[in-house]
């Protein structure tokens, strides 16, 4: 199985490098854009580029696995997790960000495969952040190998936290409830507007935590792989075991650490995927 995933890993990881041309050609923004569920939820000609060219390279090589994209997802394919290989796609993870130039844009490819995640490819071609990870092969950023930092307190922690693209009165309830739990109690809170990216902090040890309501499987596939394999732990964020599905996530250095913000935050529990 170790050679195979070798393989599937180092097809994406060509693709994915080519595909960061798409977005490094708009380093100062990218204007052209649509909206999807409202008018902060956009999609550009280059996320759709970048999922067309990652599915298209993918399904040469691998013609027997399958895949959930974002855009694909959006334009109505339906995705399904079964046991198959699969590959989770967000080809423009941070859409907002790339719009507006803001340096922060990444290309999130994850594999799982029966339902669990084993590879994990994060790119931000504008800062040149390759982070990878294999399961059980450790997890890098530009080759060299990272690690969580080992926080165990809330009161110590950097915590990274998005307000995301949904407008339910009910979950922005809890996220404003959310950030005032943060900012009195955590050491700090930043936003990235990348949940691959908050992902690949907490994996390099940059923040300690990160958790969100309402992102999808193509947000956290990758990442979750990534801070796995630098030594961390993803849960659900009331404190049981992660479900790639549930739109919910709690990234942390250690279960120390995710359990006690777990035990402090405002829930949320959006519709599955």
């Amino acid at each position: 199985m170790t050679d195979k995933v070798d393989q599937y890993y180092d097809v994406a990881l060509s693709l994915v490098k080519t595909c960061g041309n798409l977005i490094s050609e708009h380093i100062n923004g990218c204007k052209s854009f649509v909206l999807k569920s409202c008018d902060i939820d956009l999609v550009t000609e280059i996320d759709k580029k970048v999922e067309d060219t990652l599915v298209g390279g993918l399904s040469k090589a691998f013609p027997d696995h399958k895949f959930i994209g974002e855009e694909s997802v959006a334009d109505g394919t339906k995705g399904e997790l079964t046991d198959s290989p699969t590959w989770i796609i967000d080809p423009v993870d941070g859409t907002m960000n790339f719009v507006h130039g803001f340096p922060h844009s990444s290309i999130s490819v994850g594999l799982t495969i029966n339902k669990e995640p084993v590879v994990g490819i994060i790119y931000n071609p504008i800062l040149g952040q390759m982070f990878t990870a294999k399961k059980g092969q450790g997890a890098f950023l530009n080759e060299t190998q990272i690690h969580v930092s080992q926080v165990k307190e809330f009161a110590t922690a950097l915590v990274t936290f998005e307000a995301g693209t949904s407008r339910d009165p009910e979950r922005f309830k809890a996220v404003l409830e959310n950030y005032k739990i943060l900012v009195s109690k955590g050491h700090g809170v930043r936003t990235l507007g990348s949940a691959a990216l908050n992902m690949a902090m907490v994996a390099l040890g940059g923040a300690d935590a990160y958790f969100e309501f309402g992102i999808h499987a193509w947000d956290v596939a990758a990442g979750t792989v990534l801070v796995r394999e630098a030594g961390g732990v993803v849960i659900d964020p009331a404190g049981g075991p992660f479900d790639i599905l549930s739109r919910r996530i709690l990234s942390a250095s250690t279960m120390e650490l995710a359990e006690e913000i777990s035990k402090n935050i405002v829930q949320f529990y959006p519709e599955r995927d």
